[in-house]
């Protein structure tokens, strides 16, 4: 098929055949194969849905956190704009004798980052968690004033 009548590039067709059907003998991985670290953590965001609103003030970022105690969340504030809600929801000590019939309640890491828009306030973000949800809050910064007009004196030379 002459991929050019679609509108795209030779080379460009040439490189993504080259990385696809490349084969790293060396390694046993693909070149663009992910890293553990990033499965990991691109499981752990999508396995923690959240609601964001959006207030005149604020914006509110909702997560439910069923068992969780406050000390197993982590609010945190990187780069200066991303908002980063993680923690780790531990497996209950089995007693002796009980063993488990079925497991469907997540337990393990999990994390959400949130890119916050510029009129975010990041000195100030209060969080709360009561009843299994947590509500994380970020003062919205006041709008920049307007600026007046200068006058400049006309001088008669």
């Amino acid at each position: 098929m002459d991929f050019r009548l679609l509108g795209f590039d030779a080379p460009l067709i040439h490189t993504l055949h080259h990385v696809l059907d490349s084969d790293d003998a060396d390694n046993n991985k693909s070149v663009s194969a992910p890293t553990r670290t990033y499965v990991r953590d691109a499981r752990a965001m999508a396995a923690t849905p959240a609601d964001i609103k959006e207030y005149p003030n604020s914006y509110v970022f909702v997560i439910d956190m069923p068992g969780l105690k406050s000390g197993d969340i982590k609010v945190q504030v990187e780069d200066d704009n991303v908002l980063l809600i993680s923690g780790e929801r531990k497996r209950e000590e089995e007693k002796e004798g009980a063993k488990y019939v079925r497991m469907e309640r997540r337990i393990g890491k999990f994390m959400r980052k949130f890119t916050l828009p510029e009129n975010a306030n990041t000195d100030k973000i209060s969080a709360v968690c009561q009843d299994g949800v947590l509500t994380v809050t970020v003062e919205k910064l006041p709008p920049p004033e307007p600026k007046k007009p200068k006058t400049i004196e006309v001088k008669i030379a």
